[in-house]
């Protein structure tokens, strides 16, 4: 499992230019899942997401999660990012886990999620989204489960 996770101060998600998803101050997080993720790489993935000291305080230091200031977050899955382009100009998706495989994935990801944090919003798995992103920082951080 990859998490791009991206601070942001708003951040908002459309479909054929329907609203879907709008959040204000917290993190975009762009999920996506290889062949051989499963659930309990899920949890790990999350807790660490959840536990991270990535938000300013009132000094500007990194010393807060995303529980200290009740901030938001915005879940969209991803597969591009298992893209490979290292034998090629064309990004192959074979590291990607197969579009069956990771709905499951996504479904048990957003659950999860749900099940965890209140304030959270999900991108739709499949879908051609748009997503405007207010990165603060910027700040930018990616999660990979086989580091």
């Amino acid at each position: 499992m990859k998490i791009v996770i991206q601070i942001v101060s708003s951040a908002s998600l459309q479909i054929q230019n329907a609203p879907i998803a709008d959040i204000q101050k917290g993190a975009v997080i762009f999920v996506g899942f290889s062949a051989s993720d499963r659930p309990e790489i899920i949890d790990r993935m999350i807790h660490k997401l959840l536990q991270l000291r990535i938000f300013p305080d009132a000094n500007g230091k990194t010393n807060l999660t995303i529980h200290d200031f009740h901030g938001e977050i915005l879940c969209v899955p991803n597969f591009t990012l298992y893209a490979d382009v290292t034998s090629s100009r064309r990004p192959s998706f074979t590291n990607a886990a197969n579009a069956k495989e990771a709905i499951l994935l996504f479904n048990y990801t957003k659950q999860l999620l749900m099940a965890s944090y209140p304030q959270v919003q999900f991108g739709e798995f499949g879908a051609d989204m748009s997503v405007l992103v207010h990165n603060q920082g910027p700040f930018t951080l990616i999660l990979d489960s086989n580091e």
